[in-house]
């Protein structure tokens, strides 16, 4: 499958990693790239990621085969709402989205006719630096791709963007959209609501009384900086999808805080025999799971 038009509407880590891909692949003839950062667009050009650049997505919509949303989360609405007037016909739109409940609701509000063509998708990859500079062609290899169709989905639509993502390296997947975001919710956003919260709370420490030109993360690990990765990635873009994910969100952090609330227990009454448990059963869980090596 060839696509002669592609218009990726935000050209960052994610649309910029998926337009390297596709070059890479020889699948796409023209890649459209839209922002509102001029000077981001011409990095993109520079570095060929990109064909051409646009700062309006209903322009780049005119004429296009495919076009990818690859925005923060919270503006896909108001993207959707821009481009509609711009579809042909057969065009097919999808997204990369954490979250796809809300985007399913927005996009069948906004894209009326169009919807059947919708196809919603998350590609499960990512890294903590943001921006088309970090962006590498070999994101996606190896890792898996979720699409959430609905009845209405037209499944032509569906094969198209499945091809997509198997062409970048990806293992493709289909979920239900509310089944994806609970999963996310726990496997994605409680990790970064996590490691934000680690790194503030360390930032909330008053260090006066270590030594002078010390600081508290001078006696910090390398657990700490591995589990607090991911708390250098974009904040804007992570309060989008934890607002727009808020019920499982809530029900994840209360489980949470469950498991916080019986380690605590075992710690006051010094429970040795529990905390070797939950430790044990831990560490059992994570051997049987695949490698997460660079993954976020």
């Amino acid at each position: 499958m060839i696509i002669k038009r592609l218009a990726i509407i935000g050209v960052g880590l994610i649309g910029g990693s998926l337009a390297r891909a596709l070059k890479a692949e020889g699948m796409v003839d023209e890649i459209i790239g839209v922002g509102h950062d001029a000077a981001e667009l011409d990095l993109a050009l520079d570095l060929g990621v990109i064909d051409r650049s646009e700062t309006s997505p209903a322009r780049a919509a005119c004429g296009a085969d495919m076009i990818v949303l690859a925005t923060p989360v919270g503006s896909m609405p108001l993207v959707f709402e821009a481009i509609t007037p711009s579809l042909s016909r057969d065009v097919v739109v999808t997204d990369v989205g954490s979250v796809k409940e809300v985007l399913i609701t927005a996009a069948r509000s906004a894209l009326g006719a169009h919807f059947p063509r919708y196809v919603p998708g998350h590609p499960i990859a990512g890294a903590e630096q943001s921006g088309v500079r970090a962006s590498r062609p070999d994101l996606f290899t190896g890792r898996r791709a979720v699409l959430t169709p609905v009845a209405d989905t037209e499944p032509a639509a569906v094969e198209q963007v499945t091809r997509l993502w198997q062409t970048v390296g990806a293992t493709v997947s289909t979920l239900d959209p509310r089944q994806h975001d609970e999963i996310l919710a726990l496997t994605s956003h409680l990790p970064h609501l996590l490691a934000f919260s680690a790194v503030g709370l360390l930032g909330d420490h008053d260090d006066g009384h270590l030594p002078e030109g010390a600081s508290l993360l001078d006696f910090a690990g390398t657990g700490f900086c591995d589990f607090t990765r991911i708390a250098a990635s974009d904040p804007a873009m992570w309060r989008d999808i934890c607002l727009n994910n808020p019920r499982a969100l809530i029900q994840v952090i209360a489980a949470y805080r469950d498991r916080l609330d019986i380690l605590s227990r075992a710690l006051a009454e010094g429970d040795q025999e529990r905390l070797f448990e939950i430790f044990a059963r831990a560490q059992r869980l994570r051997a049987n799971y695949p490698d997460c090596a660079d993954r976020s």
